[in-house]
């Protein structure tokens, strides 16, 4: 990636330089996070770009710009894509029930009361459609949430685990069997929802996910690191993965030498790339450019913009419409769209960014968003479990959105 001064694209170097200093004096040094890596890009021009620290702390090895990482949920504005593609061609459409594609679903019920296996539901109210599972108001959730009966049913049956042998039709096989936290529709739950949208896609176009995506997104868009699993000839640039431990340094999570990433057979759209910087920068400035990068279209700018608006009922935030506990950020003024949060209202959220911008993170910490008002694409790339343990989207914003100039 080439990269200019920030006084070429309207920002100020020595603000900009301040990032460095946070993260190596807040995080790194106290070892909070073995290491990161961040990109600033303004105007089609990457501006900021540096690795700090190790990408594995007990190897010692350097976090680089071409270190290799668990993606998480970063996965699922790609997925989100692959189904608008398929969208465009007119192969599904939003208000498609998605037992259209998946007819196991049709037995799926509602949660009334009980707790496992022994659960009193009801028919849903209208079935679940493909809108549904974009904007994360299917009534499905995440086996993290710890707050229902159905999410520790979630728990139960590992669901949402990857394991060995498992596929995106065992999920369906587990999901059908559990009923949906609510009606699809009535509220916004944070869930496996893109992960059945990745099924979505297996099924409409006869393909494995990672055919289709590297086919019809990542080699048009030159990402050639990015896949379902590592490989053997790049693990000594995977990162090892740590989990947050309050009480001291995190704990090894991941061995990049011995990775639940390695010879997997479950290709989660919700949560299962491993990526680079530098390719997902490429993604990232697909979306800003509208739908294309470097003469590939691989959208339309008016699909672009409609995934990009808040697709929530009655234009509410998320404070209003949301369930459950996760956030990685305040839900005051942020809405949803088809894969992306959207800021609504930044005043409301109480964090610098601008109205129209959209984002999301991963499990490990990493982020992203983008800005189309300031041209503006971030990315955030550490490995630590625990995305809610620290305020890396606030803290950069403060610093970055304070270093534009014009």
């Amino acid at each position: 990636m080439e990269l200019v001064k920030p006084e070429q694209v309207g920002m100020n170097s020595e603000r900009l330089a301040r990032i460095s200093k946070h993260l190596t004096s807040h995080y790194i040094d106290p070892g909070k996070i073995a290491g990161c890596t961040t990109l600033v890009a303004r105007k089609g021009k990457v501006c900021y770009l540096e690795a700090l620290g190790q990408a594995d702390r007990e190897r010692k090895t350097v976090m680089k710009e071409d270190t290799l990482v668990r993606m998480y949920s970063m996965t699922k504005p790609i997925t989100s894509v692959a189904i608008m593609m398929l969208f465009e061609q007119g192969r599904l459409a939003l208000t498609d029930p998605v037992h259209r594609s998946i007819p196991e679903f049709k037995k799926l019920r509602v949660y009334e009361t009980g707790s496992y296996p022994a659960f009193m539901s009801s028919p849903p109210t209208r079935p679940m459609n493909i809108k549904d599972l974009l904007t994360h108001t299917s009534g499905l959730t995440y086996d993290f949430m710890r707050a229902t009966n159905v999410d520790y049913t979630y728990r139960k049956m590992k669901i949402a685990t990857w394991a060995e042998g498992d596929t995106t039709e065992t999920l369906i096989d587990k999901l059908v069997q559990v009923p949906l936290e609510f009606n699809p529709g009535e509220r916004w739950n944070y869930s496996v929802s893109t992960d059945v949208l990745g099924r979505v896609v297996e099924v409409i176009t006869g393909m494995p996910l990672r055919d289709y995506f590297k086919q019809f997104i990542f080699s048009p868009l030159g990402m050639t690191e990015t896949g379902f699993e590592i490989d053997k000839d790049k693990t000594d640039r995977f990162a090892a993965c740590y989990q947050y431990d309050p009480q001291g340094k995190p704990a090894l999570q991941d061995d990049p030498l011995n990775s639940a990433f390695a010879d997997r057979t479950f290709d989660s759209g919700g949560g299962g790339l491993v990526s680079t910087i530098s390719d997902y920068y490429k993604f990232c400035s697909m979306l800003l450019n509208g739908g294309e990068l470097d003469g590939v279209r691989i959208l339309g700018p008016r699909t672009v913009e409609y995934m990009t608006q808040n697709h929530l009922p009655g234009n509410v935030d998320m404070a209003e419409f949301a369930t459950g506990k996760f956030s990685e950020e305040g839900y005051a003024g942020i809405g949803f769209g088809l894969g992306f949060a959207v800021k609504m209202d930044p005043v409301k959220n109480s964090n610098l960014g601008s109205e129209g911008e959209f984002y999301w993170s991963g499990a490990a910490s990493t982020l992203f968003w983008i800005d189309p008002k300031e041209e503006m694409i971030v990315i955030f790339l550490t490995q630590l479990m625990g995305n809610t343990a620290y305020e890396f989207r606030r803290e950069l914003q403060a610093i970055i959105c304070s270093s534009i100039e014009d």
